[in-house]
């Protein structure tokens, strides 16, 4: 029985099945506007025949020929491993039990099925080593309504002893086209999301993380191709984008061939992670989602929106109150009376939730600073010696929901947590734990530090039973990693483990408390990615709260996440990370194009700022649900010359729409800005109307103007100077 597939696979290749004459069966995958299709002989390769736009009937691709001299390699594959004539980067790379090294997959059959919900079908496509007791299984997921697929690979040991994988990506994918103009996000803390446009050169480029935990700070697991064209359009052109739901160390590759053949590789990082399968074990990659675009990175981004929407980001039909976070506005410094002020002054500004971030714990070793107390979890007695249900109790009290900030995976040196478990630490034998901000990391892949980072959420939980969102936070890197629990031949395990470790704890999290709203801070920026969200409500953006620098990290975030998961503060000027000085309303018109907050002491604001925060809040409740659910459709960028950029939020109706409108350097008197808001419905009238001004600025204002006019003349509000913005709502008559 375990040598079923080898045995069939044998008796396929001794009936002469493998021949030029023999007829390729077709795999085809498809969504209501996108086509992946494969092509296999039985016994055969499994070969990439096409993703992009659909095609209904890819029968005469059964007799496609590539042309591709057999010396210059095998054609293009479905999941190029290492062996036979694959000279590109292999996808699969294994050393079998006995030392063999190559690896030469055929195909043994494939299946399709409808899934619970119509709107998904899954299709695996199993494959098998010629020679070799190994399988892989290829999955691939459509999600029709949103031109998604997701992919993952599943391999499978059925050799007499174990075998090593070197490299495990989840996915492959080859295009052909005359241009590759690859999009991604690069940065670093408090500037994350930034873009960067390459046109691919022949061989290859990366881009991967080897941080772990705050795996997507300085790079993302997601990218854009915009084929045939080496200029970025928003509007305009074919664009294949991707996107990995990982929360580890991630790679993906492109490689451009002498063909000038497009490989993408996209999964786990392979660096420094050889993962051993014993006989009867399987491993089974991280998704990665795809979409395809005829509409520019316009199209692709809501495509993934939608699909992060309904299917990747936790219960993302709830919408995260607005919430004042005491950070920026207390830090360490704070006891009941400075929380209860602050909870007075959210309340009468109209938000909703109330979140105590850091310092509320630790009696042995108080947290009054990030040096000490982090992994002992009880309630500092003295700032809050009528604990923290007093503290949620009034909130709720005052009509706020409450929320409180933990930083689990983590422990300081100076804890009561490090003295008893020095085992639980990330550390190498015989070598020193590096210290980031004076904390160590706990080892996730040893199921006892599992428990102990559920426990800590768990008795959290139990402090009040009026808590409702936890801030989920994660301050540092892992790096010189080892761990007392892996055993000395399995320490590269000790990657891919923790974050495994991690999502077993969320699983856990999640049973228990399926209703409790859940942000994932990562220092801002560090967890954003499909991997997280499918346990989290939200991410933190970034630690930058200032609105001139958010301008490009949220435009660089919403290429690939929707803004219904998208943390966006006002805080305070001089602003604590960069020390700029903006006005109130564009900190706030900034803030609300995605889930606001705010991060201030508000007893500092003037009764002026008070008054328009009230103002804007009140606004922003009622064309919240449009941002969160509707449509984007970015005007401009950031990076433009000319300074000017808009968003636009569109309902899926098209009967309302909310543009956000910024000025980011000074036009001088002669320029003046155009917006067409594309995404509307041209037949529609709509009435326009500026928020939060005393009285219209511009000449379109308190007009009903055509959908037509709007999208292809625009409208021209006069932002001439930096910071100058305006938000604007639109509703069919």
């Amino acid at each position: 029985m375990k040598n079923r597939l080898l045995t069939l696979l044998s008796a396929v290749l001794s009936a002469g099945a493998v021949s030029a004459a023999a007829p390729q069966q077709l795999i085809d995958i498809r969504t209501d506007d996108v086509s992946i299709v494969l092509a296999a002989q039985p016994g055969g390769e499994v070969y990439f025949r096409h993703f992009g736009g659909r095609i209904d009937d890819p029968a005469p691709l059964a007799g496609y020929k590539s042309s591709r001299r057999a010396d210059h390699g095998t054609d293009d594959l479905a999941y190029p491993a290492m062996g036979g004539r694959n000279f590109r980067e292999p996808a699969l790379r294994v050393t079998h039990a006995d030392g063999d090294m190559n690896t030469e997959l055929r195909y043994v059959s494939h299946s399709s099925r409808q899934l619970a919900d119509p709107n998904v079908t899954e299709t695996v496509v199993k494959m098998t080593d010629c020679c070799q007791a190994l399988d892989v299984e290829l999955v691939f997921t459509a999600y029709s309504r949103e031109n998604v697929i997701t992919t993952h690979t599943v391999i499978r040991n059925r050799e007499q002893g174990p075998v090593t994988l070197h490299s495990f990506y989840s996915s492959a994918v080859t295009l052909k086209a005359e241009k590759y103009l690859l999009t991604h996000l690069y940065g670093a803390w408090a500037r994350e999301a930034q873009v960067d446009h390459t046109l691919l050169t022949h061989g290859s480029k990366s881009i991967e993380s080897m941080r772990e935990v705050r795996t997507t700070h300085t790079e993302n697991p997601s990218f854009m191709l915009t084929l045939g064209s080496d200029a970025f359009s928003e509007n305009c052109g074919e664009v294949i984008a991707g996107a990995l739901a990982w929360s580890g160390n991630f790679r993906l590759n492109f490689e451009v061939d002498e063909y000038d053949a497009l490989t993408v590789l996209a999964g786990a990082n392979p660096n420094a992670s050889e993962y051993r399968l014993r006989p009867g074990e399987s491993f089974t990659t991280p998704e990665m989602i795809y979409t395809h675009s005829m509409r520019g990175a316009g199209g692709a981004s809501r495509n993934l929106h939608d699909w992060g929407r309904n299917y990747g980001v936790y219960h993302a039909e709830r919408v995260v109150p607005t919430l004042l976070n005491s950070w920026e506005g207390a830090y360490f410094d704070f006891d009941a009376k400075v929380l209860k002020q602050m909870i007075d002054d959210a309340a009468s500004m109209g938000l909703e939730m109330f979140v105590l971030d850091d310092g509320w714990f630790g009696n042995k070793y108080p947290r009054n600073a990030a040096n000490a107390g982090l992994g002992d979890w009880q309630v500092n007695r003295k700032k809050l010696p009528a604990g923290i249900d007093d503290i949620a109790s009034y909130a709720h009290r005052k009509g706020l929901k409450f929320g409180i900030w933990i930083e689990p995976e983590m422990v300081n040196p100076k804890s009561e947590l490090a003295e008893k478990h020095p085992d639980w630490i990330v550390r190498p034998p015989k070598r020193e734990a590096p210290e980031t901000r004076k904390q160590w990391l706990l080892d996730l892949s040893n199921p006892a530090v599992q428990d102990f980072v559920f426990e800590v959420f768990d008795n959290t939980m139990k402090l009040s039973d009026k808590i409702d969102y936890i801030k989920w936070d994660a301050n540092r890197n892992a790096n010189n990693v080892g761990s007392a629990y892996l055993p000395a031949d399995g320490q590269s395990r000790f990657w891919i483990d923790y974050a495994q470790g991690f999502y077993r704890v969320m699983e856990r999290i999640r049973a228990k408390y399926p209703d409790v709203l859940i942000q994932a801070c990562a220092s801002g920026g560090g967890r954003v990615e499909y991997g997280a969200l499918k346990y989290f409500d939200e991410f933190w953006t970034s630690d930058n709260t200032e609105a001139l620098s958010r301008a490009r990290i949220q435009y660089g975030t919403s290429l690939f996440y929707p803004a219904v998961a998208m943390g966006s503060h006002v805080s305070a000027v001089p602003n604590h990370q960069t020390g700029n000085v903006t006005p109130i309303k564009f900190r706030f018109d900034m803030a609300c194009a995605g889930r606001l907050g705010m991060e201030l002491q508000p007893k500092q604001m003037t009764d002026a700022e008070k008054a328009f925060a009230r103002r804007a809040i009140a606004s922003y409740k009622e064309y919240r649900d449009i941002v969160m659910q509707g449509d984007l459709y970015r005007i401009g960028s950031p990076y433009d010359e000319s300074g000017c950029y808009g968003v636009l939020y569109v309902s899926k109706d098209k009967r309302q729409a909310v543009l956000f409108a910024y000025s980011l350097r000074y036009q001088g008197r002669s320029l003046i800005p155009k917006f067409r808001l594309d995404g509307l419905d041209p037949k529609a009238g709509y009435a326009v109307r500026e928020l939060n001004v005393d009285k219209p600025r511009f000449w379109f204002d308190g007009k009903t103007l055509s959908g037509e006019l709007l999208m292809n003349a625009g409208i021209n509000p006069h932002l001439s100077k930096i910071y100058d913005s305006a938000v604007f709502i639109l509703k069919a008559q």
